[in-house]
């Protein structure tokens, strides 16, 4: 269960790389034992963000408090709170289960034992075998049992279920909600849009480097224009047009027989209305609440039209 208390604040940060900058006054907080999702497209700046929380990446300007800790000054006291999984992290080659769990116990000063980990990861039958010798799920897995041996307050996990099989997806998933339990913080790095609406207590969404949208997953998904889909078949004509001229209605559509409405959600009942009007007999009528997959991009068609508008402005000033 999360509390009010913060155990990861980020200020106004800021990071660029030469011309391109990454990362443009994001700021948010996240909650002690809160999962805390961060979801966008590639080169949005999710990744920046992360790396700048744990220490890998130092910001041009803002600040990160990780439990009070600067990330950017104090990368010891940092380790001893924070673990971090990488989306794409190698070890040696000849380097077994047993052996890498074994080293990173040893450089934290209360581990969790780790043949338990193991087992919950399902690794416990594949300790002795070598890093190489490792499936892509496998060594996966193994990263993820690496950033959580040292029995950390925060957990940053990149890409969480890549390369795993879907019983292996829930378990993790599960270890997730574990973690959650026990009142570990998580940063949930993802595109798996399934996975952040799972697990998340909020999430972020990043896009142009900035925060386009911060909230539940529930009440994202309530305030796109698709929080509900509502489909029907009708044995007469039925007036689309003035379907889509509902306030509540963003799309009308017909398909393979079936008039398909998105909208938010108290579009249903102003949709039934309005075929009432018509006498139009709705058939086979169901009524679906929108995921966080078309909230997703909702939100990010709507930040990309703002940036744009944002740019066109820039240009029109400075040609001025």
């Amino acid at each position: 269960m999360h509390t009010t208390t913060a155990a990861v604040e980020v200020t106004a940060l800021h990071k660029r790389y030469g011309e391109k900058v990454a990362v443009q006054d994001v700021s948010f907080t996240v909650r002690q034992g809160e999962v805390f999702g961060i979801l966008g497209p590639n080169g949005a700046g999710k990744t920046t963000t992360v790396e700048a929380i744990a220490g890998l990446r130092r910001g041009d300007a803002g600040r990160v408090r990780v439990h009070g800790i600067d990330p950017w000054t104090d990368r010891a006291a940092l380790t001893k709170v924070l673990g971090i999984q990488l989306q794409e992290a190698q070890l040696p080659e000849k380097i077994t289960v047993s052996e890498a769990f074994e080293l990173w116990s040893a450089l934290y000063d209360d581990p969790v034992p780790w043949p338990g980990l193991a087992d919950n990861l399902g690794l416990g039958e594949h300790v002795d075998r070598r890093f190489g010798k490792l499936s892509g799920g496998q060594q996966q897995r193994l990263s993820i049992g690496l950033a959580l041996v040292g029995n950390p307050r925060v957990a940053v996990l990149d890409e969480l279920s890549t390369g795993l099989d879907p019983r292996a997806r829930r378990e993790v998933w599960q270890i997730v909600r574990d973690l959650r339990t026990r009142g570990v913080t998580v940063l949930l790095v993802t595109h798996a849009m399934d996975e952040a609406q799972e697990l998340c207590d909020r999430i972020a969404i990043v896009q142009h480097g900035r925060i386009a949208a911060l909230d539940t997953p529930d009440a994202l998904i309530r305030a796109t224009s698709s929080a509900t889909v509502t489909t029907f078949r009708a044995e007469v004509a039925v007036d689309l047009q003035a379907l889509r001229e509902l306030a509540t209605v963003s799309e009308v559509r017909s398909e393979v027989g079936r008039i398909v409405v998105q909208g938010t959600e108290d579009a249903a009942v102003q949709v039934i209305d309005e075929l009432h009007r018509q006498g139009v007999r709705p058939r086979d009528l169901r009524v679906v609440e929108g995921n966080l997959d078309t909230a997703y991009l909702d939100l990010t068609a709507t930040a990309t039209a703002t940036a744009a508008a944002a740019e066109s402005t820039d240009d029109v000033e400075e040609i001025r």
